[in-house]
């Protein structure tokens, strides 16, 4: 059974809420891109609209957009997604995920592109002090 961990990212307030995800929601979200537009009920807050905008693998290898499929690959890199610099003009090869989620993701990074009726804080510490 898969599990990820979703990272919410609200614009409105900047806040970010980790959202355990698992069981036929995490199934769910097998196979989906960086980009694309999910419905909120995945990750426990209905009525709003998602998009996956990154995450990172079981080895805590970042995901790329520009790299199709969910496979592994040692890219070239200069200052972008999986590799900083602060000297100009350097390049190194560095392994990325592709921008499918697969099996071996554990991390989806998500922003929330339009609300729902009720507030993120509310859904997110319902659910929090349940499990307490």
């Amino acid at each position: 059974m898969v599990e990820f961990k979703a990272v919410v990212n609200d614009l409105k307030t900047g806040k970010s809420y980790n959202v355990p995800v698992s069981g036929h929601h995490a199934n769910s979200l097998i196979g989906k891109k960086i980009g694309d537009t999910i419905d909120g009920i995945f990750v426990g807050l209905p009525g709003y609209k998602l998009a996956i905008t990154g995450g990172s693998d079981k080895d805590g290898f970042a995901m790329r957009k520009d790299l199709p499929g969910p496979r592994r690959k040692r890219l070239l890199l200069t200052i972008s997604t999986g590799f900083y610099t602060t000297e100009g003009g350097l390049r190194r090869r560095k392994s990325v995920r592709g921008n499918t989620v697969a099996t071996d993701t554990v991390q989806i990074n998500m922003k929330i592109v339009s609300q729902g009726p009720k507030q993120v804080e509310e859904l997110i510490v319902k659910k929090e002090e349940k499990k307490k």
